[in-house]
Formats: structure tokens, C-alpha cells, sequence
């Protein structure tokens, strides 16, 4: 049952998405469309309760509470970010607003993106592994079995760190690099 709510809890995220953009853009209702665009966490609300309410009702911790605890967790760390990225989309194709930037390929400022990538992505990861924990705890059975997915997720976090990070070594060598160019001389 509880695997039924969280696949329709992900069809209600996008359903509550475009239902939002196309309501703002294409019928010319912002203030509606604003207030489906805020209903969208409320799915992440209906998951949570649907997974307490399962193991209330003597459901052991599984990987389907952890695969709640992780679409909760990414909605918590990436959901703001991926609901302005669609926005600007929506208002750049329906609402003839101009094409959104595209994020640099190199430089400092790519190097602040993948940072704060990372950031979200920990943040994703905090807040899965503690629904996951609290889950666990309140069965009364342990969270062995909850936490198994946060062990892999663990590496790919290390993982995302090192590449994250390693964005901002290049830009330091790539401005160290521009201040150590000799320059040419002048001709006069």
C-alpha cells in the first residue's frame, strides 16, 4: 500500500507542477497558478504521514520507507531549485519572458554552483537519513533495515564531494594561471 502512495505521490508532484505552470502561463492566472506551485510540498507531507502511519500500524522499516525518506529528502534539498528552474522555463516558452542563462561551463562561478550543488545534495541527504532514523526508532524495531539504502547513498555523496569540489581547484588554477601570464610587450 504504502509503495501505491508514493508513486502517486510522485505523479501528484508533477500533476501539481505543470498544473501550476500551465494555470500561470497559458490561462493567465498567476495567483492560482502561485497556489498549485505551493501545494507541492504538501505531496512530500502526505508521503511522510503515510509512511508514520504504516509503521504505526506494525509495518516493519524497509526500502520502501527509505525510498519516502529519500524522495522527501531531495524534495527538502533540490525542490525550491527545481521549481524556479521550471519556472523560468515555463515563463520563457509560455509566457514569452526571455530565455533563461545558461550556468557557465568554467570559472569561479561554476565552482559556486557545483558547491552549493553539494550543499543541497547533503542537505537531501541529512534530512532522508534522519526521516529514515526516526522511522526506524519509531517502530521499536531498529533502523537496520531503513538505513540500508543510506549506505550507498553515503559513497555517491563522498563521490558528488570530490567532483563538486574539484570545480573549485580548477578555478583557482585558472586564475593563478591568468595573474602568472607574462605580458607581452608593447610595440611602439
Amino acid at each position: 500500500m504504502l509503495l501505491a502512495v508514493i508513486a502517486a505521490c510522485e505523479i501528484g508532484f508533477w500533476v501539481l507542477l505543470a498544473a501550476g505552470l500551465a494555470t500561470r502561463y497559458l490561462l493567465r492566472l498567476p495567483t492560482a497558478g502561485l497556489v498549485l506551485l505551493a501545494a507541492v510540498p504538501l505531496v512530500d507531507v502526505v508521503m511522510l504521514v503515510a509512511s508514520v502511519v504504516d509503521i504505526h500500524r506494525g509495518g516493519e522499516p524497509s526500502f520502501k520507507h527509505s525510498l519516502a525518506a529519500i524522495f522527501i529528502g531531495v524534495s527538502v534539498g533540490f525542490g525550491h531549485q527545481t521549481l524556479q528552474w521550471a519556472d523560468k522555463w515555463a515563463a520563457h516558452y509560455l509566457g514569452g519572458a526571455p530565455r533563461p542563462v545558461k550556468p557557465p561551463k568554467r570559472g569561479p562561478e561554476r565552482a559556486r554552483r557545483e558547491r552549493a550543488g553539494w550543499y543541497r545534495h547533503l542537505l537531501a541527504y541529512v534530512v532522508a537519513v534522519g526521516i529514515m532514523i526516526a522511522l526506524g526508532l519509531l517502530s521499536g524495531q531498529g533502523y537496520d533495515a531503513a538505513l540500508a539504502p543510506a549506505w550507498t547513498w553515503t559513497i555517491v555523496l563522498v563521490i558528488d564531494a570530490i567532483v563538486s569540489f574539484s570545480y573549485s581547484f580548477q578555478a583557482a588554477d585558472a586564475s593563478a594561471g591568468q595573474e602568472q601570464a607574462p605580458r607581452e610587450k608593447q610595440s611602439v
